[in-house]
C-alpha cells in the first residue's frame, strides 16, 4: 500500500468554495465570459476534477498541448485555450482533432500557419503590452494583424489578449499603462471582436481604478482556488473561500525535558518541560521545509507551532498551548482558519507555490 492511501495526510478540496469564487469573478463585470485557469494541474487541485466542477466556465485555459488532450479525454467539452500555443505544425494535427485554441505569440507561430492548408483554426493573437514574455510588441501588431486577417488557416474572426505584468501591486501605474496601450492599438487597428486582458489581480484590483481593464473574456486563475492574488491580503478580504484545506495528524507526542533539542541539527531548543507532538507531513508530501520560526499549524482549532526543522515525512509542533491534543487528532497545514497565504508569507514564497507543490503521495478528497 502506498502512503498517499495509508497516511491521514490528505488534501480536501472544496467543490462548492471552487463554484462560488467563480461566481465572484463572473460578477464583476456584466456579461463577461469567464476563462477557468487550470494549468498546473489545476493549480495543484486536480486539473480534470477542476474542469469538472467548473462546468459554468465558458472556457479553459491550459499551458500546453498535453493539458488539453488529458481534458477532452475526460470528456470536458468548454472551449479550451493553449496559452502558450503550438510550436510545430505537427501540433496543428492535435489543436483540429481535438478542437482547441491556441494563443498566437509569436513569428514561428504565424509561419507555420501561413504554410499550412487545412481547416481553419480559432486563435488568440497575443499582444505583448509590458510583461514582455510572450507576445507581439505594440509597434509589430498592425503587420502581425494584417497577417492574421490574410492567414486562410486562421478562423475569423480571432480574438486578442494581452496579460498584466503587475497587477498584484495596486500602487503601480504600468497596469494603466498597459490597459491604456492596449486600448489605444485595438481602436487604432479598428479591433471589435472579442478581448481578453484581466487575470485574477485584473479582475479583483482594477474595475475601479482601470475601466475596461477586463474586455469580454475574464482569466480568473488564483482566484478560483480562494486565494488573493496580492501580497497585502487573504483571499477572504475579496470575498473568496479557501478550496484546499490540507491536512494530517499527530502520530505521536512526546514529552521532552528544558534544553532538549527537537529535530535534524538540533536548531529548537526546548525552553522548559514541555510536550512535543509529530505531525505526519513534511516537504515529501509539498509542505515548504524554509519556514519561519512559529509557522503555525491549526489542531483543535488552536493555533499551534511548528518547531524544529521541517524533514521529508514529519514535523514537530509545540503542544504546551494544547493540552487536550491527543494522538489522531486532526491537523490542518492550511485552509479554513488557516490560509495558505499566512504559509506562503512565512516560506518566503507565495501560495501559487505551495497549492502547486502538493506531493502524488497526498490523498485527495472532493467534496461538495
Amino acid at each position: 500500500m502506498s502512503c498517499g492511501l495509508s497516511r491521514a495526510t490528505r488534501a480536501t478540496i472544496n467543490i462548492s468554495n471552487l463554484k462560488y469564487n467563480l461566481s465572484v469573478a463572473k460578477q464583476t463585470i456584466a456579461g463577461a465570459n469567464s476563462m477557468a485557469i487550470i494549468k498546473a494541474n489545476g493549480y495543484g487541485h486536480g486539473m480534470v476534477p477542476m474542469a469538472q466542477a467548473l462546468n459554468e466556465a465558458d472556457a479553459f485555459g491550459v499551458a500546453c498541448l498535453d493539458e488539453a488532450i488529458n481534458l477532452r479525454e475526460a470528456g470536458i467539452e468548454q472551449r479550451i485555450v493553449l496559452l502558450e500555443g503550438f510550436t510545430t505544425a505537427e501540433d496543428l494535427n492535435f489543436i483540429r482533432g481535438y478542437h482547441l485554441e491556441p494563443v498566437i505569440h509569436g513569428v514561428h507561430q504565424l509561419d507555420i500557419l501561413e504554410a499550412d492548408t487545412g481547416k481553419p483554426v480559432n486563435c488568440w493573437l497575443k499582444i505583448d503590452t509590458g510583461m514582455h514574455r510572450l507576445g507581439f510588441s505594440v509597434e509589430d501588431a498592425p503587420q502581425v494583424y494584417q497577417r492574421m486577417l490574410d492567414c486562410k488557416s486562421v478562423a475569423k474572426p480571432f480574438q486578442m489578449m494581452t496579460h498584466l505584468a503587475n497587477a498584484d501591486t495596486r500602487e503601480d501605474n504600468k497596469t494603466q499603462q498597459q490597459c491604456q496601450q492596449f486600448q489605444q492599438l485595438t481602436d487604432e487597428l479598428n479591433f471589435n471582436d472579442e478581448m481578453s486582458i484581466a487575470n485574477s489581480a485584473g479582475i479583483l484590483g482594477w474595475n475601479q481604478l482601470c475601466p475596461g481593464s477586463h474586455g469580454h473574456w475574464l482569466r480568473p486563475g488564483i482566484m478560483l482556488y480562494g486565494v488573493s492574488p496580492f501580497n497585502d491580503s487573504i483571499g477572504k478580504d475579496h470575498g473568496l473561500k479557501p478550496v484546499m484545506e490540507l491536512s494530517s495528524e499527530l502520530i505521536a507526542i512526546n514529552q521532552y525535558k528544558k534544553g532538549d533539542a527537537i529535530g535534524y541539527g538540533g536548531t529548537y531548543l526546548c525552553e522548559e518541560d514541555m510536550p512535543v507532538g509529530v505531525v505526519a507531513i513534511g516537504y515529501g508530501d509539498g509542505y515548504p521545509r524554509h519556514i519561519e520560526k512559529d509557522t503555525p499549524v491549526l489542531i483543535n482549532g488552536k493555533h499551534v507551532p511548528v518547531i524544529g526543522r521541517v524533514s521529508m515525512d514529519m514535523i514537530t509542533v509545540d503542544l504546551r498551548q494544547s493540552s487536550s491534543a491527543k494522538i489522531g487528532d486532526q491537523v490542518i497545514l492550511w485552509g479554513e482558519g488557516l490560509p495558505v497565504e499566512m504559509i506562503a508569507d512565512k516560506a518566503g514564497t507565495i501560495g501559487y507555490e505551495l497549492l502547486c507543490g502538493i506531493t502524488n503521495r497526498v490523498s485527495f478528497i472532493y467534496q461538495d
